[in-house]
């Protein structure tokens, strides 16, 4: 059992505190994924579960022992870096061995797990060559190999994906996520990028300012955002932010941005648009609600006619992304490759509200959440 308890943990350097009393509890055989942009702590996190930096304040449980003051070598934990940190002298094999020979494993043992998991990693064939000769792939499936000969209870990775090329990094995700299958570890993963989190998480903890913003499983954060930065941060393009003013029409809530009124339906969670009647509010629209024409499988009470100057078609070829601008603005629009749009130009679409995104103006909190 290698559940992690985090509770009330803090981190601070002198005056300055980078991880404020955070609590997390993280499932045995979890992958969990922290993300957030630069300095937010995220890194930091992941080095105080490592114990390659010291607990300020509160509490780091694996599984039921508290390991506050349990030296990092002590810890069932592997750690896979940004650099890779392999040893430039040694051979692949070297490299995967060594762990095992600082343990002072049996020859026979080490040899047994170095091939089995090079096996496991495709990298059979690579074992006599030094990091040198290796692509950036391929060291780093040698620095994942390295953490698996171990068998540890807990994979830590730290933007292990960051150096690679585009084509590498989505092969190196299905890789990693394969790989959590096989092994049924907890993997605990820190990125900046919102797209590694969504494809390869159990659960996101999405950071910012050294604070956890909110938890849950990728659709969830998605669909269900807490706040603006989290609707903002998750989903790319990412997602547009209107000011609507709240009013009454009839029974039912809209929300008027100049001559676009939007309907907002929320069914029995319209009680709480009611402090905000007369008010502006923060609607918030994703890039695929907006549509060329009617959609035949939306009611027409949940769409509206919207219209936006294109500043900018970008093909994307299964896609296109219109940037656009409505009374100041900008906004972004993702529509179907055979949309004829032309920069400079108007255009008329219609936007969906089936699932509407209301913040206060103030707060930046969900009204709906």
């Amino acid at each position: 059992m290698s559940g992690i308890s985090l509770r009330k943990l803090r981190k601070t350097y002198g005056a300055l505190t980078v991880v404020h009393d955070i609590d997390l509890e993280i499932a045995d055989k979890e992958f969990i994924i922290l993300v957030g942009p630069s300095g937010c702590g995220k890194s930091t996190t992941l080095r105080m579960i490592a114990g390659l930096e010291e607990v300020s304040a509160g509490e780091l449980y694996i599984g039921d022992e508290l390991v506050n003051d349990v030296p990092s070598k002590e810890r069932d934990i592997a750690m896979v870096f940004q650099n890779y940190a392999l040893y430039p002298h040694m051979t692949v094999y070297k490299n995967m061995a060594f762990g095992l020979q600082l343990r002072k494993a049996p020859e026979a043992e080490i040899d047994q797990k170095v091939r089995e998991t090079a096996k496991i990693l495709d990298i059979e064939h690579l074992l006599n060559r030094k990091p040198k000769a290796l692509s950036g792939g391929q060291r780093q499936r040698v620095a994942l190999g390295r953490a698996m000969v171990r068998n540890p209870e807990v994979f830590l990775l730290d933007e292990p994906l960051s150096n690679l090329d585009a084509k590498l990094r989505g092969s190196m995700r299905t890789a990693i996520t394969k790989l959590h299958r096989q092994l049924d570890s907890t993997f605990i993963y820190v990125t900046h990028d919102q797209v590694e989190a969504m494809t390869m998480a159990d659960r996101i903890v999405v950071m910012k300012d050294g604070y956890i913003q909110q938890v849950d499983t990728p659709q969830m954060l998605y669909d269900n955002p807490v706040n603006m930065f989290v609707a903002g941060f998750i989903g790319a393009p990412q997602m547009n932010m209107l000011p609507v003013a709240v009013e009454r029409d009839g029974q039912n809530w809209v929300g008027r941005f100049h001559e676009t009124v939007f309907p907002l339906i929320v069914g029995d969670k319209a009680d709480r648009l009611a402090p905000y009647e007369g008010k502006e509010i923060i609607l918030g629209l994703r890039p695929e609600n907006f549509h060329e024409s009617q959609p035949h499988d939306i009611a027409p009470e949940f769409t509206c006619p919207f219209t936006a100057l294109v500043d900018l078609a970008e093909p994307m070829g299964a896609e296109i992304h219109l940037n656009m601008t409505a009374h100041g603005h900008d906004m972004i629009a993702r529509v179907s490759p055979r949309c004829a749009a032309k920069d400079g130009e108007a255009i008329d679409l219609i936007a969906d509200l089936v699932n509407p995104h209301l913040f206060d103006k103030e707060t930046e909190q969900s009204i709906l959440y």
